[in-house]
């Protein structure tokens, strides 16, 4: 069956989601449900990610966005989608650089802006049942599980530990959630998602709205995610570097399928995913 709408963990669907200035009420409706009362945004603009990551692919998935509450309190979130590997490294190491970058010339009192990193995780890390949890709150506490330091703050999203139905979204954040894990797989705007909110996320979403030129990108985003997913289930199962080829090389003829399926002209998906034209044919 072919997708409606855009898979939003790709580099391409979250930014159209959540990194461009026309969805900017989207993205400040999405985080408010995460942050304390406190640090509702009531304003948002996005930092230019250059400085943050040292990578391209880095830069497409790093958000830091400067917020402001209605009371004129200033506070940063930085949001990406975490990827496998040392995901709790990458975390610490990331969310360095925004306070890193409040540093001021000359004489300064060191007073720091509260920052917030969010990544929304594709995968779990959680392996033992009884330790599983959806949404994991972390920040700095002493001995006594007392906060001890209260303007760095964690929160990370294991998606494929939400496993509400329609029938059981209680909340909006709930909704949110449930908009996420499901855009791909949706036909249609489901009632309980039908409201002003996703239905500018829908229609952003929706692939026969992109131009040529955005679906051409949005494809290669897909192989460049569906490549990632396979290597990382591979490593998961055994470690091997056979086994991580082979299955970066399955992710590949995953997505020419799907594009042939598409009826997609061959030259675009050899200059796509790289394969042959012979091993187009085969599939």
């Amino acid at each position: 069956m072919t997708s409606k709408y855009f898979n939003p963990y790709t580099d391409f669907g979250f930014k159209k989601l959540f990194g461009e200035e026309a969805s900017k009420d989207l993205l400040q409706d999405f985080l408010n449900q995460l942050l304390p009362p406190h640090h509702q945004i009531a304003e948002l603009s996005f930092k230019n990610p250059e400085k943050i990551a040292s990578t391209p692919k880095e830069r497409k998935a790093i958000h830091d966005i400067y917020c402001k509450t209605a009371k004129g309190e200033q506070f940063i979130v930085e949001m990406q989608k975490a990827k496998v590997n040392f995901f709790k490294d990458r975390a610490l190491f990331y969310s360095a650089f925004p306070i890193k970058e409040q540093a001021k010339k000359g004489v300064w009192s060191f007073e720091l802006m509260p920052v917030y990193f969010i990544a929304i995780l594709n995968f779990q890390y959680d392996e033992k049942e009884e330790m599983q949890k959806f949404l994991r709150a972390v920040c700095l506490k002493d001995q006594d599980g007392e906060i001890f330091y209260d303007k760095l703050h964690f929160k990370f999203l294991q998606m494929p530990l939400f496993t509400k139905q329609a029938h059981e979204l209680e909340t909006h954040f709930d909704k949110w959630v449930y908009f996420l894990k499901n855009l791909e797989n949706f036909d249609h705007i489901p009632a309980i998602l039908n409201e002003p909110i996703f239905q500018k996320g829908f229609e952003i979403a929706e692939l026969s709205h992109l131009t040529s030129r955005q679906y051409d990108a949005y494809l290669k985003s897909l192989v460049e995610y569906s490549e990632v997913q396979n290597v990382n289930d591979t490593a998961f199962s055994d470690g091997k570097i056979e086994g991580l080829i082979e299955g970066e090389y399955k992710g590949i003829k995953k997505v020419a399928k799907s594009l042939k399926e598409k009826n997609l002209a061959i030259d675009f998906i050899i200059e796509t995913t790289g394969l042959s034209k012979a091993e187009i044919e085969e599939l």
